[in-house]
C-alpha cells in the first residue's frame, strides 16, 4: 500500500492544456518576430488546426442543441433559459459598447488627424429585421447544414428537439442516437484540442511576422484602447456579473475559461471556439451539459460583446479623425444600433465590418473611415473574439447557477482538469 502511494506521488504531473497553449502563443510571437515574412511558411499548420475546428462546428452545434432540448422535458424551463440568455447577452453587449464609447471620449484616439472625407464608400448591405426573421427558418435543413448557416441550424435543431419531446417514447431512440453523436463529438473535440498548442504557435508566428511593430505604430492608440476596453469588460463581467450577481469567485471563472480565451484569441472565431467553450463550461466551471449545450451555441452566434466595444472605440476614432462632433443623441443611437445589430448580423461573414458600416451610416459618419482601420482588423478581431467568448461563458455560468444546474463543488476546485459536470 505504501509503495503504491509512493509510486503515484512520484508520477510527473501533466501540464495543463491551457498552459501548453499559452506557451505556444508566446513562442509563436517570438518566432514570428525572428522569421518575419518567412513565418508565412508555417501558417499552413495553423490553417490545418482551424480547419479541424471548423469541421466540428456544425455537427457539434446541431447535436448538442438537440440533446440540450431533449434533456429538458419541461418546456417552461427551456423557454425561461432562452429568455434569460437573450436578456443577459443584450445587457452585456450594451455594457461593452458603453465602455468603448467612454474610452473613445476620454482618450480621443483620432484627435489631430484632420482627415477630410472625399468619397463615400458603399456599405455592405446589412440584413433588415424582417430579412433576419424570415431567414431564420431553413427552406432546406440539409442545405443549411451543408452551407453552415448557423442561425438556421439552431432553429432546426431546437424545433427537432421540441418535436422529439412531444412524441414521447417514440422519440427516445432518436434522442439516444443524438446523445451518442454528441458524446462522439465531445470526444473528437478533445482529440482536436490536443493539437491546439501547435496550431496556436503557427498562427501567432504568422500574425507577428506579417504585421510587426512598423505597421502597428500609426494605429497603436486605437489598438491599445480596444485591448484596454476588453480588459475592463472582462473585469466587469468577472467582478460585477459573476461576483455580485452570481455570488461566485471571479478568480475561479477566469482560471476556468483561459483555455477557451486563448483559442478565441488565436482563431478569431466564436463558433470555432465553441468546442473549447463547452469543455471549459462543463469540466472547469461545473455547468451541466444541459445548459451548456443550449446556451453556448446561441451565444456563439448572437453575442458580440467584443465587437460592440470595438464599434464604440472606432466610431469615436473616425468621428474625431474627420473632425465631426457627435451629440448625446448620436451616442445613444450608437449604443442602440450596435446592441441590436449584434443580433441582426448574426451568422453573417465579416459581421464586424458590416456592423461598423451600419453604425457609421446611422450617425452620418464617413464610411471611408473603415478603410483606415481595415489593415489592423485582424489584430482587433483577436481581442474582440476573446471578449465575445468570455461573455458567452459568463452568461452560461450565471444561467447554470440560477437554474440549479451548476456543480459549485466542481466550480470551486482549484483544478482546471476536473471531471465533467452532471448531465
Amino acid at each position: 500500500m505504501t509503495s503504491t502511494t509512493s509510486i503515484n506521488n512520484n508520477e510527473p504531473k501533466k501540464m495543463a492544456l491551457w498552459l501548453k497553449i499559452l506557451i505556444g502563443m508566446i513562442a509563436g510571437i517570438i518566432a514570428g518576430m525572428l522569421l518575419g515574412n518567412n513565418a508565412e511558411y508555417i501558417k499552413p499548420v495553423g490553417q490545418l488546426f482551424i480547419s479541424a475546428i471548423k469541421m466540428l462546428i456544425v455537427p457539434l452545434i446541431f447535436c448538442s442543441l438537440i440533446v440540450g432540448v431533449t434533456s429538458m422535458k419541461d418546456t417552461t424551463k427551456m423557454g425561461r433559459i432562452g429568455v434569460k440568455s437573450i436578456v443577459f447577452y443584450l445587457a452585456t453587449t450594451a455594457v461593452a459598447i458603453s465602455i468603448g464609447l467612454g474610452l473613445g471620449l476620454l482618450f480621443e484616439p483620432g484627435a489631430g488627424l484632420n482627415m477630410v472625407a472625399t468619397t463615400v464608400a458603399d456599405a455592405k448591405p446589412s440584413p433588415t429585421l424582417v430579412d433576419t426573421i424570415v431567414g431564420l427558418v431553413p427552406k432546406n435543413p440539409v442545405g443549411s447544414l451543408a452551407s453552415g448557416n448557423i442561425l438556421q441550424i439552431i432553429v432546426f435543431a431546437l424545433s427537432l428537439g421540441i418535436a422529439l419531446n412531444l412524441i414521447g417514447e417514440k422519440g427516445e431512440p432518436a434522442s439516444k442516437m443524438f446523445e451518442s453523436l454528441a458524446d462522439a463529438m465531445y470526444k473528437l473535440t478533445e482529440l482536436v484540442m490536443k493539437l491546439a498548442p501547435y496550431g496556436v504557435f503557427a498562427l501567432m508566428a504568422w500574425v507577428s511576422g506579417k504585421y510587426g511593430l512598423d505597421v502597428l505604430l500609426p494605429l497603436i492608440k486605437v489598438i491599445g484602447l480596444v485591448y484596454l476596453g476588453c480588459i475592463i469588460h472582462v473585469l466587469v463581467l468577472g467582478g460585477g456579473f459573476v461576483g455580485l450577481l452570481g455570488k461566485l469567485n471571479p478568480q475561479r471563472f477566469y482560471k476556468g475559461i483561459i483555455e477557451a480565451q486563448i483559442i478565441a484569441f488565436t482563431t478569431t472565431s466564436s463558433s470555432g471556439t465553441l468546442p473549447a467553450s463547452i469543455k471549459c463550461a462543463t469540466q472547469n466551471l461545473g455547468v451541466s451539459r444541459t445548459v451548456s449545450s443550449f446556451v453556448l451555441p446561441v451565444g456563439a452566434t448572437i453575442n458580440m460583446d467584443g465587437t460592440a466595444l470595438y464599434q464604440g472605440v472606432l466610431a469615436l476614432f473616425i468621428a474625431q479623425a474627420f473632425g465631426i462632433d457627435l451629440t448625446t443623441t448620436d451616442y445613444l443611437t450608437i449604443i442602440a444600433t450596435a446592441t441590436l445589430a449584434s443580433v441582426g448580423t448574426a451568422g453573417v461573414p465579416g459581421a464586424g465590418l458590416i456592423m461598423l458600416s451600419l453604425v457609421l451610416t446611422t450617425v452620418g459618419l464617413p464610411l471611408e473611415g473603415i478603410a483606415i482601420v481595415a489593415g489592423i482588423d485582424r489584430i482587433l478581431d483577436m481581442a474582440r473574439t476573446t471578449i465575445n467568448v468570455t461573455g458567452d461563458l459568463m452568461v452560461t455560468l450565471l444561467i447554470g447557477k440560477s437554474e440549479g444546474e451548476l456543480d459549485e463543488t466542481l466550480y470551486n476546485q482549484d483544478n482546471t482538469a476536473a471531471q465533467p459536470a452532471k448531465q
